[in-house]
């Protein structure tokens, strides 16, 4: 089909100017829709918007005709004569090849003058009073748009020259972004006629965005158009130019547990690492984070440019996290390379565990984006069970402290913690805790196994926070107390899914 319709269009193209062709054997299917005035904005511009990594390849807009003798078409302004060849095609391949990504399929979009919709309107307008003055009618949707045209034409081309195959779904995306300066000003009278549809954006430069160009004419009348825009349309001296030529992956996601394995006070680790890195005042703390030891070997393997990190809640640079760990995600931003067997990621694992005696990471795989969510989801109706060595004033006995054991859903009252009023609202949250266990240390000392709800702050529900968390282990036992060492021991989120080892 594509090559028929190639053909048919050389055809039409090397015919007269004036010339009226009246059949064409063979014509090809012309019920293709237009596309929906809400999806009119480019792909590309989605793309921005979404933050989504690009690699720009031409920044000068330069790329123009070759052919300085060519009678301009008045309607696509020159982009189905002198941009469907396949010099034109080699050329950006080989800047795709050049942008060094890895792809077994690809997106190809590619982004119109909005005057050409203008122009593409007027034809389709004069055709139907041509048609109409022969009885015959013609709708919106018994044309083919430009730009499905230039798509039917370049995919096989794209295609065959790149060896991968053309897919809607693929995460790589090569766009061409077209400009046609001398007829910038064709939209301008649309926005006299129709203002509510020509709005200021942040992110846009003009108002005549092409989906602004699509929704105006889709509301002037037929003849307010007819009265502002020639039909036909006048022809150009020149043809369109390329603005650029951009190739963008979408963002792959990694995910898993995180082990903080850190060397320290119970012969097993340091309690002495943050989750992100910590700086204050621009000054760095420490020296690593958790972010940092698992995102340095990702970036590397992924040839990311950055990466974004998120997780199941956080700890507190001396609390430990075991049990089956916290669940993250790394979002890598324009990763180059994105296809990895289950193998390769276990290997990838291993080494992230091999680097470091700090932390360890299991169930490491890719997943999409929108799995992500299950990690947020209900996240303070989740709960977390924690370990703490308790420290008390007063000299106490086993007794003293077996009616904790007794104690099932205990509604407490947070204010903002001092420690992080600087970074959080000032807020009272009402916290539960579902159960507590006590196991005797001696006289000063004791360990509480907490099953809470998730966001408790643990360390102010022992010592009190000076009455800013109440009731609290403090004034249940009427002593004052306080946390010695706090271990994270599981976070019940039931993902990512458990991988065999």
């Amino acid at each position: 089909m594509e090559m028929e319709l190639l053909n048919e269009l050389q055809k039409f193209l090397e015919t007269e100017k004036d010339e009226l062709v009246s059949e064409v054997p063979n014509p090809p299917p012309k019920k293709i829709r237009l596309q929906e005035l809400e999806d009119g904005i480019d792909r590309m511009d989605n793309l921005s918007q979404n933050g989504e990594g690009k690699i720009s390849i031409i920044e000068d807009g330069s790329i123009a005709s070759k052919n300085s003798n060519l009678n301009v078409c008045n309607v696509c302004l020159g982009i189905l004569q002198d941009f469907c060849e396949k010099d034109f095609v080699k050329m950006v391949c080989e800047k795709v090849g050049a942008s060094g990504f890895e792809f077994t399929n690809l997106v190809f979009s590619v982004s119109f003058p909005p005057q050409l919709s203008v122009r593409e309107h007027a034809a389709w307008l004069l055709v139907k009073q041509e048609m109409g003055k022969q009885s015959l009618s013609l709708g919106r949707n018994d044309i083919v748009q430009l730009k499905e045209a230039y798509k039917w034409i370049t995919h096989p081309l794209f295609s065959e020259e790149l060896g991968v195959p053309i897919d809607g779904k693929s995460l790589f995306e090569v766009s061409v972004v077209f400009a046609h300066p001398e007829t910038v000003e064709d939209c301008h009278f649309l926005r006299a006629i129709c203002p509510d549809c020509f709005k200021p954006a942040k992110n846009k430069q003009s108002v005549f965005t092409r989906m602004a160009v699509m929704k105006a004419l889709n509301k002037i009348k037929e003849e307010d158009f007819l009265k502002q825009f020639p039909c036909p349309p006048n022809s150009p001296k020149a043809v369109c130019t390329v603005l650029e030529i951009e190739c963008a992956h979408g963002a792959v996601f990694v995910a898993g547990y995180c082990y903080i394995s850190l060397a320290g006070r119970y012969n097993k680790y340091s309690r002495n690492l943050p989750q992100t890195p910590w700086i204050i005042d621009g000054q760095r703390k420490l020296e690593s984070s958790v972010e940092e030891l698992i995102s340095e070997h990702l970036l590397t393997v992924f040839k990311a440019e950055s990466f974004n990190f998120s997780s199941s809640g956080r700890e507190d640079v001396d609390v430990r996290t075991l049990g089956n760990g916290r669940p993250f995600a790394i979002e890598l931003v324009n990763p180059h390379r994105a296809h990895f067997t289950s193998q390769e990621i276990k290997e990838l694992q291993q080494k992230i565990n091999n680097s470091s005696n700090k932390i360890q990471v299991r169930d490491l795989q890719i997943v999409t984006r929108e799995a992500i969510g299950h990690m947020k989801e209900g996240e303070e109706e989740k709960t977390k069970t924690y370990s703490a060595l308790i420290w008390t004033n007063k000299a106490i006995q086993r007794k003293d402290i077996e009616f904790l054991d007794d104690i099932k859903d205990l509604k407490i009252d947070q204010k903002t913690p001092l420690r992080v009023l600087h970074r959080r609202p000032l807020a009272v949250r009402t916290r539960i805790i579902h159960s507590m266990e006590t196991h005797y240390v001696d006289e000063h000392h004791f360990r509480l196994y907490l099953k809470t709800q998730a966001g408790t702050y643990i360390k102010e529900f022992v010592h009190g926070d000076f009455g800013r968390t109440r009731p609290n282990i403090g004034s249940l036992m009427d002593v004052t107390a306080d946390i010695l060492e706090l271990d994270v021991e599981s976070v019940d989120v039931d993902w990512p899914p458990a991988l065999d080892d």
